[in-house]
């Protein structure tokens, strides 16, 4: 169990940040939210994180809805964004089974074709984002 001298070093530095209020969680607060993260089954939290990395992805693919969907392409970054979606969805698929699976692997397939369209030059097969994880995407 902590005593307060073997916190009074963590606790300088979580008050040194006060001035950002967003940052700054009462123990009460803390303590609400690891409960709640705590009731989330894992599956559901595997899900969610992949789904921010697809819509980034889509994003930094140019698939953003709007006028301005092309001033937010940024190939290079998308490319990091599906390379790391491709190894998190083929690390997890045993884990959280077809039924959750499956769709993320179309989704990851899905932007892997998106990368390919939207590249001026298209990576070989085999060698495009996420492709060492998933094999070629054609």
């Amino acid at each position: 169990m902590s005593t307060p001298e073997s916190n009074s070093a963590a606790d300088t530095t979580r008050h040194s940040f006060s001035d950002a209020p967003e940052e700054a969680l009462t123990d009460s607060q803390a303590a609400s939210v690891m409960r709640d993260i705590a009731e989330v089954p894992a599956v559901e939290v595997i899900t969610t994180a992949a789904v921010h990395l697809m819509s980034a992805a889509a994003v930094k693919c140019g698939l953003a809805a709007g006028p301005d969907a092309q001033d937010l392409k940024d190939l290079d970054e998308a490319r990091k964004l599906i390379t790391a979606l491709a190894g998190f969805v083929t690390a997890a698929a045993p884990e959280i089974g077809s039924q959750h699976a499956g769709p993320l692997r179309d989704g990851l397939r899905s932007l892997q074709l998106a990368f390919r369209e939207a590249s001026e030059f298209p990576d070989a097969p085999g060698k495009g984002p996420g492709e060492k994880f998933t094999g070629a995407v054609n």
